[in-house]
């Protein structure tokens, strides 16, 4: 049997292993599910093993969550594959607007349902279900492959890099492969060549040290919810550039090359209104005469992901003496985190209502963007394998979302190419309701694996950069 055939006839299985992952909570942003999220490192390790992995453990680097790993280093002479995924999921919003249960793999209208279905557990099965394919059938692999699952990369990915620092030679390889990225449309594979970075902020605004009942004290105190609203009106962008003085300062223009490929991709507005539900009425705020792709690839935005004053279920008349939002900045090439904060803060700060307080501080730290040029053998072998996997000619695209650890990955391997290849498509609703996996693209997405293996073990000397 070929691996190809393999892949056809154990389907089934495949599924069931993704039921299997999807079925456990494994949330790791409210931390309370630490066991559900042992319990899914330690599941993963058992598909490893079944795939045919060695050397299969739970690693952890001081108080981190646990990561999956497994290998195979038996090609002597050919190229060292690091594959990635993670095993963590983001938690249940809007449990009303689900159609199934968000923790049992449901098939309907030829997606797979579930949450993590699609970020980040499919992308976990599918490598495993390509390295199956060829030790089930042949008993090797065209290349050598080092296999990492993460436990935290819903929370950020807070302890990666000291992970990666300290198991160094341990993971090195020569080329890095990461399925959690996006097809800008059904059967059109993707591979992403450039990626936003992050930079968030706390924004406390603060008017008094207790709050007023809002007969004795409205109108005549100093409102801070009003206040803080007031200060993130100054981000309202209409359709233009964002109003933070110097925020374009440094981001790089599209080449005439890139605006040009960017527009024969497929898709329009109305495309992109449909499958982002958009309501009829809201218009779209992109910058007159750009493309959702190169808006959302190539400009710099900012989101306000929550605010706080006081619970709406407990609110009583008063007068709030402080509020709070946190605030999400996507960066670009070639902008720089601590300019951009500082950009961020000094717009927030200044003349502030009624001369509230106001504090702003960073989250955690800041990711910076990653851009690579989509060339050379590495990115020649995926290319073939999508084709091949696809039957459609693949397109290299841009990804408005962040993934922080590839650029400085590449760089601790000395330069290695990254593959970043789409597992999701615009009707996934990744860390939303209805989350699903394209079944068909999915399959796909496994054959394309096997071919880029198999072209990865081709490339002369091994020598893939």
């Amino acid at each position: 049997m070929l691996p190809l055939e393999w892949l056809e006839k154990n389907h089934e299985a495949v599924v069931r292993n993704l039921a299997e992952l999807v079925a456990i909570q494994s949330i790791s942003t409210d931390g309370e599910h630490g066991p559900e999220i042992e319990r899914t490192a330690s599941s993963v390790c058992q598909q490893m093993r079944q795939a045919g992995l060695l050397n299969v453990e739970v690693l952890k680097v001081g108080g981190s969550l646990p990561y999956s790993y497994g290998e195979w280093l038996d090609a002597p002479g050919k190229p060292t594959v690091f594959l990635y995924a993670h095993h963590d999921v983001q938690p249940i919003n809007y449990r009303e607007q689900w159609l199934s249960d968000p923790w049992h793999l449901t098939r309907r209208d030829g997606r797979l349902f579930a949450r993590g279905a699609a970020d980040d557990k499919g992308a976990i099965v599918a490598q495993l279900a390509a390295i199956s394919a060829y030790l089930k059938t042949e008993g090797t692999l065209p290349v050598n492959v080092k296999m990492l699952v993460e436990g935290e990369e819903e929370v950020g990915s807070k302890n990666l890099m000291q992970f990666f620092e300290r198991h160094h030679e341990k993971l090195h390889s020569d080329v890095i492969v990461v399925c959690d990225t996006e097809n800008i449309e059904v059967g059109q594979p993707c591979i992403t060549y450039s990626l936003r970075g992050i930079v968030a902020a706390n924004i406390e605004v603060r008017s008094a040290e207790i709050p007023v009942h809002s007969g004795m004290g409205g109108g005549s105190l100093p409102d801070a919810a009003i206040a803080l609203n007031v200060i993130l009106s100054r981000l309202f962008w209409d359709n233009g550039p964002l109003p933070i003085p110097g925020y374009y300062d440094k981001v790089r223009p599209l080449t005439d090359k890139e605006r040009a490929a960017f527009k024969r991709l497929p898709g329009d507005q109305d495309k992109w209104r449909k499958d982002s539900q958009v309501l009829p009425g809201s218009r779209l705020a992109m910058e007159t005469g750009l493309s959702p792709y190169e808006q959302t690839w190539r400009r710099p935005a900012v989101t306000v992901i929550a605010q706080e004053a006081s619970s709406i279920k407990g609110a009583s008349n008063q007068v709030l003496p402080s509020a709070k939002a946190l605030v999400s900045c996507r960066i670009v090439p070639d902008q720089q985190p601590a300019e951009v904060f500082q950009q961020l803060k000094d717009c927030l700060t200044a003349n502030p209502p009624w001369g509230v307080q106001v504090n702003v501080t960073e989250v955690a730290g800041p990711v910076n963007w990653w851009m690579t040029d989509p060339n050379g053998p590495a990115f020649e072998a995926a290319m073939g394998g999508l084709r091949k996997g696809f039957d459609r000619d693949p397109i290299a695209i841009g990804c408005g979302g962040t993934i922080g650890f590839v650029g400085p990955l590449a760089e601790l391997f000395g330069g290695a190419p990254a593959l970043l290849l789409g597992i999701e498509d615009p009707a996934s609703n990744a860390h939303a309701p209805n989350e699903s996996l394209h079944e068909g693209d999915w399959k796909k997405l496994m054959v394309s694996l096997v071919h880029l293996f198999e072209g990865l073990g081709k490339v002369p000397g091994g020598k893939v950069k």
